[in-house]
C-alpha cells in the first residue's frame, strides 16, 4: 500500500505540471490567434474610409440672371415654366418677365411707323424720277429736284433710326424670356412668379450627362484616399436602391469646415474635412441623374 501512494504521488508529480504546461499553452495560442485576429481587423477598419457626401452634376452648373431695364431696374418674374428637377434642353424657354408687354407695344408702335415712313420714300422716290423727266426737258429748275433728293436722304436716315430702334427693343425682348444655356436639370428655383430677383439670380441649372459625388473626408482619413481609388456609394436615407460605382478623379487642396451635415445628431458640424470628387460611371449616372444633391454615404475601396 505504500508503494501504491508513492507511485501515485511520483504519477501527479510528473503530471501536474504537464497539465498545467499544456493548459497554458493552449491558452497561449488562443491567445496568440486572438490577437493577430484583432489585428487584422484593426488594421482593415484603419485601412478602410467612409465619408459623407452628396451627388452633384459634373461640369457646367450655370446660374441664370435675369436682365436690367435701361433704368437698372430688374423686372418681376412674370411666368414660370419649369420646376425643380425638370429636364431641359438648350434654347428651351424657362421664364418670362413683365417687362414683355411693354416692349411688345414698343415694337409695334416703331414697325408701324417704319411702314409709313418706307411708304413715303417710295412716294419720294417716284417723285424724283418723274421730277427728273421734267428737268430733263428743262420744264422744271433743277433746284426743284434738289430738294426733293435731300428729302428723300432725310427719310432714309429716320429710316435708318427707326431700324436701330427696333434692333435695340427685339434685343430686350430677347431678354425678357431666360431660356436653358445647356441641356441639363433645374437643380434650383431662387425666384417665384411675382417676384423680383435679387442678386442670387432666377434659376440653377446644371448639365446632368454626366454626374460626381462630392465627399468630405476627414482630415485624418485623407493620407488614405488616392486618386483612381474605386468607390462605392450608397444613399444615406434609402433615396435609391443598390450602390453605385465611382472613382476618385480630385482631391482638394484645402481643409475646410463640413458643408453635407449628417443626420446623426452626435455628428460634429465643425469637423475639418477635405472634398474629394468622385466621377461615377454610366450605369450609376442612370439611376441618379435626376437626385442632384441627394446625400450618399461612401466607402473608399483599399
Amino acid at each position: 500500500m505504500h508503494k501504491n501512494f508513492i507511485s501515485k504521488s511520483f504519477f501527479l508529480t510528473l503530471t501536474t505540471p504537464l497539465c498545467i504546461l499544456l493548459f497554458y499553452g493552449c491558452n497561449n495560442k488562443d491567445l496568440e490567434e486572438s490577437q493577430l485576429s484583432t489585428n487584422s481587423e484593426f488594421s482593415e477598419k484603419i485601412y478602410g474610409v467612409a465619408a459623407l457626401g452628396q451627388l452633384n452634376p459634373l461640369g457646367e452648373v450655370r446660374k441664370l440672371a435675369a436682365p436690367t431695364s435701361g433704368k437698372g431696374a430688374t423686372p418681376r418674374l412674370s411666368k414660370l415654366f419649369v420646376q425643380e428637377g425638370d429636364s431641359v434642353n438648350k434654347d428651351q424657354i424657362l421664364a418670362v418677365f413683365d417687362n414683355r408687354p411693354k416692349l411688345e407695344a414698343d415694337l409695334s408702335f416703331e414697325q408701324a411707323n417704319l411702314n409709313i415712313l418706307l411708304n413715303e420714300i417710295r412716294i419720294q422716290k417716284r417723285e424724283i424720277n418723274r421730277y427728273q423727266m421734267l428737268v430733263d426737258k428743262g420744264a422744271v429748275a433743277y433746284i426743284v429736284l434738289d430738294k426733293l433728293k435731300d428729302e428723300l436722304v432725310i427719310l432714309e436716315a429716320r429710316k435708318l433710326k427707326i431700324k436701330s430702334a427696333i434692333n435695340s427693343i427685339n434685343f430686350d425682348l430677347e431678354q425678357t424670356q431666360l431660356k436653358s444655356p445647356i441641356d441639363g436639370i433645374v437643380l434650383q428655383i431662387l425666384t417665384r412668379e411675382g417676384e423680383r430677383p435679387n442678386s442670387s439670380g432666377v434659376l440653377n441649372v446644371g448639365a446632368n450627362q454626366l454626374m460626381e459625388a462630392l465627399i468630405e473626408v476627414y482630415e485624418s482619413d485623407i493620407n488614405r484616399v488616392v486618386i483612381g481609388q474605386v468607390v462605392d456609394l450608397i444613399s444615406e436615407n434609402g433615396g435609391f436602391n443598390g450602390s453605385l460605382r465611382g472613382k476618385v478623379s480630385l482631391i482638394s487642396p484645402q481643409v475646410r469646415q463640413r458643408r453635407v451635415l449628417s443626420t446623426d445628431p452626435t455628428g460634429d458640424a465643425d469637423s475639418r474635412v477635405v472634398e474629394v470628387r468622385v466621377k461615377l460611371d454610366d450605369s450609376s449616372i442612370e439611376k441618379v441623374s435626376n437626385l442632384t444633391g441627394m446625400k450618399v454615404i461612401a466607402r473608399f475601396k483599399p
